[in-house]
């Protein structure tokens, strides 16, 4: 991966780097040397997308709110169409939500939903969550080895999520499966799982609309048929679309990156079992240290603009590198479960700033503390190097974890 010394426009536009499965598994090595050559740089998708890519912490803050740099995709929309890219169509996709809308549409689908995920409205899951894992670690208990993204850190935010969505139990499968192929699948696979996620959901809403029952999507379409459709039928699937995405995969990397590092850390792992209080300061490292959505959704230059130096023309799309901006500092590859203040961006920044940070905390807390007090002599069951990483998709996280214990847990 050579830098592009070459002043002249059309070199400074060719790619340095393509985000291979290759660059993946060795992401940090590879954004260290991004960070040293500079905050900005244009790199290639598995797509084929040409994106520019930011790499520098204070560039993605400055990026995250450039008033030049929108959700509205139209000035990109032909680059979009040349690679087959329906991630922010409507229906099919992931469009139609806060996530994917400019102001004012975004500040009216947003507070929608707002109150939902407040940290006090939060809170009240603590039992429920707790009751999850541990049952989840019960089940597993006896064997003394897992796949712990299969067994534990995949179907804890799963199932928090579909109960406060009020997804059937007999359906989850499905629905994890759809969820986790239309986040982390290669382009093509990626578009097929969104669209049965999408189908599947416009379904349930209907039916949660003729028998409402207590949980969240029968609460989104009361308020909007009460309210004379504050959201269309597009809008409502597409929140629904992002509840079940945000709840479920981006958890699902913090759960398995978190364990992984403590299990390449084990003094760090010691110092959490030894005082449990440092665990919500311990989470916040975690995110720092390896975030669980590697890249934000696509920005796109509504005109031209300077970024930290950088000259971004009309039409290009912009990524923030949210992982390689977690590391961007003297000393911040290391792990310190007790750092003062562990700034990160790994909720984004901004007016799209995640609703759902304080659930993602709320189970990283008690997902972690848990596996930490009921497994004291956790280890990896294969070479860290052996560990095979998402290669496709926005999210960062192993795609299995093999781990083994002793088999009389606390």
């Amino acid at each position: 991966m050579d830098h592009v010394t070459s002043t002249d426009e059309q070199s400074d536009r060719c790619p340095i780097a393509t985000i291979s499965p290759d660059f993946r598994t060795s992401a940090h090595q590879h954004y260290e040397r991004l960070r040293a050559a500079g905050p900005v740089h244009r790199v290639r998708q598995p797509s084929g997308l040409d994106v520019w890519l930011v790499v520098g912490q204070q560039a993605v803050r400055e990026a995250a709110v450039h008033p030049a740099l929108v959700k509205d995709a139209s000035s990109a929309q032909e680059a979009l169409d040349a690679i087959g890219f329906t991630g922010n169509k409507p229906g099919s996709g992931f469009g139609g939500n806060m996530l994917t809308a400019d102001p004012p549409h975004h500040t009216r689908l947003r507070k929608l939903v707002a109150g939902t995920f407040t940290g006090r409205r939060t809170e009240l899951l603590r039992p429920r969550v707790q009751e999850i894992a541990d049952r989840l670690l019960d089940a597993i208990a006896p064997a003394g080895q897992a796949d712990l993204v299969a067994a534990f850190a995949g179907p804890l935010p799963m199932t928090v999520i579909c109960e406060l969505l009020g997804v059937p139990e007999e359906h989850r499968e499905d629905f994890r499966s759809w969820s986790h192929e239309a986040m982390t699948a290669p382009v093509h696979l990626q578009r097929e799982g969104a669209e049965k996620l999408n189908r599947y959901l416009a379904e349930l809403l209907e039916a949660k609309r003729r028998e409402p029952a207590e949980d969240l999507l029968s609460g989104l379409v009361q308020v909007n048929d009460e309210q004379d459709g504050r959201l269309s039928d597009v809008e409502l699937l597409g929140t629904a679309v992002l509840l079940v995405v945000a709840g479920h995969d981006t958890t699902v990397n913090l759960l398995s990156n978190a364990a992984l590092a403590l299990l390449t850390h084990p003094a760090q792992a010691e110092l959490l079992r030894a005082d449990p209080a440092l665990l919500p300061n311990a989470v916040e490292e975690f995110l720092r240290f390896d975030a669980p959505v590697e890249f934000a959704p696509f920005r796109f230059a509504a005109e031209d603009l300077e970024l930290a130096g950088t000259t971004i023309r009309r039409g290009d799309v912009v990524q923030l590198g949210l992982t390689a901006a977690g590391r961007d500092g003297a000393g911040l590859d290391a792990l310190d479960v007790a750092r003062p203040d562990p700034r990160h961006v790994s909720f984004g920044h901004g007016i799209h700033y995640c609703l759902g940070a304080p659930l993602a905390r709320l189970e990283g807390e008690i997902a972690i503390g848990t596996l930490l007090r009921r497994f004291p002599d956790l280890e990896l069951a294969v070479p860290v190097e052996e560990l095979r990483w998402h290669p496709y998709g926005i999210t960062r996280g192993p795609v299995e974890l093999p781990v083994r214990w002793g088999t009389a847990p606390h």
